[in-house]
This record gives structure tokens, C-alpha cells and sequence, in this order.
């Protein structure tokens, strides 16, 4: 069975449904590309899946390791570049809450965010801009 089925429905826009969940997702073309802007495009949910694979991985380590990242918030910008028109890079800002981090709790962190499946599939060209900001909530 598919893990996603995806419908074109029109004026730039798709509609894609997790099928064992159900839930849906709406994509729009971005303004600067003939788009309404209405939505996340696709760009966007690159973007966005980058990041939270990261907090999902890191998540998973922290657990694994007695400790928790609850709260933690990511900024997420994604730039575009053109010739061929793609991301160029996505930086992702992390705010953890104040929790005295130990080094090797920041290490653990930091590999988790780095060797998430996301992480490890974009292609090399795009620039991961990664910024740990460790108790500044």
C-alpha cells in the first residue's frame, strides 16, 4: 500500500492524504512562483520535515539517554537559490529549554540532529545550517 497519495487539484495546488492516518496536507505555489502563497509549498515542507526529523531524532536520544527536550522550539528559514531554481540552504535554529544540558547531553543532541533520515537524504548541495542555542528558553 502507498504512504501517501497526492491529488493535483488545480491553480497550483495538491492535496496529498497519509493514508494510514488520514490526515492531509494542502501545498500551494509559492507567490514568488506563480502561486498564491496560501499554503506551505512543497519547498516549505522540505524545510519543515528537516526540522522535525531533527526534534523527532533527537527526541528519540534523549529519551534513550533519561533526559527530555520537551519545549524545545526551532526557527526554521529556507532560501531559495535559482539556476536551477532549489533550496540552497536551510537554516534551523534551535531554543532549548533551560535544563543545565551536560556536554554529553549536548553531543548526543547534536549527532542525533545531524544523522536524522532527513538530514541524510537531502542532497549534499543544500546547505544545512545547524545553530544549537542549549538553555536559552
Amino acid at each position: 500500500m502507498e504512504t501517501i497519495r497526492t491529488i493535483y487539484t488545480g491553480q497550483l495546488r495538491t492535496s496529498a492524504r497519509h493514508m494510514q492516518s488520514g490526515a492531509e496536507i494542502i501545498t500551494d505555489a509559492p507567490v514568488d512562483n506563480q502561486g498564491k502563497g496560501e499554503a506551505f509549498s512543497p519547498t516549505d515542507l522540505l524545510a519543515a520535515s528537516l526540522g522535525s526529523c531533527m526534534l523527532t531524532i533527537m527526541g528519540i536520544a534523549a529519551r534513550e539517554h533519561k533526559f527530555d527536550i520537551d519545549g524545545t522550539k526551532i526557527a526554521i528559514t529556507k532560501i531559495m537559490v535559482s539556476n536551477p531554481r532549489r533550496v540552497g540552504e536551510v537554516k534551523i535554529e534551535f531554543a532549548f529549554p533551560h535544563q543545565n544540558y551536560s556536554e554529553s547531553q549536548q553531543r548526543i543532541l547534536k549527532h542525533a540532529a545531524h544523522n536524522c533520515p532527513v538530514a541524510l537524504s537531502v542532497h549534499p548541495d543544500i546547505l544545512q545550517n545547524i545553530i544549537f542555542n542549549f538553555n536559552s528558553i
